[in-house]
This record gives structure tokens, C-alpha cells and sequence, in this order.
């Protein structure tokens, strides 16, 4: 495969990944989503994707962050492969993206949590190396 990820920059480039997004986040608005995506950049959030002749075919929301539990890490908020292109190499370009711009920014774990339904997500993940590691708990205020 010789399509590589890059960071959406540009008004066009984040709402071209609206499409692709919205599979995983089904309660998002195309007429929003750009605003959206600006407004968490403005708290550290980057979007990511994968894109080749058909449009964007891969998406990653990812933040770079530190904490005392695992000191300088990047926590991936989304990562979706559209389901029309799923099986063709872009979720994984994605993730090996994903932990070569970690490691270059300073990071020595990637994290992400993925809900129970995701079944299909968890063996992808666990293909790729990533471990499940514990739960994640949350409560609606």
C-alpha cells in the first residue's frame, strides 16, 4: 500500500473526513463538524486520515498527552476504516501511523478504549498488538 496518513489541516481536509467518521459516530452533523473538530484542536485534539483516488478511507481523532500512570502517551479518541474498505490494509497503515507519530513525539504507550459491541474493533486491535489492558468505567452527570 503506498497511501500514507497526515494530519487534516485545512477546512477541507476535516470535513472530508466527516463521511468516514460518522460510521463510528453516528450522532455527529456534517453542517457542525468542522467547528467541532476545531474547537477540541484548540484542547489538543488532532485528526488524521488516510486517503487515496476514492476520498478518505481512514480516520483517527488522537490527543498527545502525559499523566502520572503512564508518563508521555497518545490516546486515540477515534479510529475507523470505512466499512465499504475495511480489509485492505488501512486500518493497520493508520495504527503503524499512529505509533510512529507517538513515538516521534516523546511517547512511550498508545491508548485508546473501544466499547463492548466492538467485536470486529477488538480483534483488529489485538491483530495489531494492541492489549486490553482494564475497563473503563463512566457515569452520565
Amino acid at each position: 500500500m503506498t497511501v500514507t496518513a497526515q494530519l487534516a489541516e485545512t477546512d477541507a481536509e476535516i470535513a472530508a473526513c466527516f463521511p468516514v467518521m460518522q460510521q463510528l459516530r453516528p450522532h455527529l452533523v456534517a453542517a457542525e463538524f468542522v467547528a467541532r473538530v476545531r474547537a477540541q484542536q484548540r484542547a489538543g485534539y488532532s485528526l488524521a486520515f488516510i486517503a487515496d483516488a476514492g476520498g478518505v478511507v481512514a480516520v483517527a481523532g488522537l490527543r498527545l498527552s502525559d499523566n502520572l500512570a503512564w508518563g508521555r502517551f497518545l490516546y486515540v479518541d477515534d479510529l475507523v476504516t470505512s466499512a465499504a474498505r475495511r480489509s485492505e490494509g488501512h486500518g493497520a497503515a493508520l495504527l503503524a501511523w499512529l505509533r510512529d507519530y507517538a513515538k516521534q513525539a516523546g511517547c512511550a504507550q498508545l491508548h485508546l478504549d473501544s466499547g463492548f459491541q466492538r467485536l470486529d474493533a477488538h480483534r483488529f486491535y489485538e491483530r495489531e498488538g494492541v492489549a486490553k489492558t482494564g475497563f473503563h468505567f463512566a457515569q452520565v452527570l
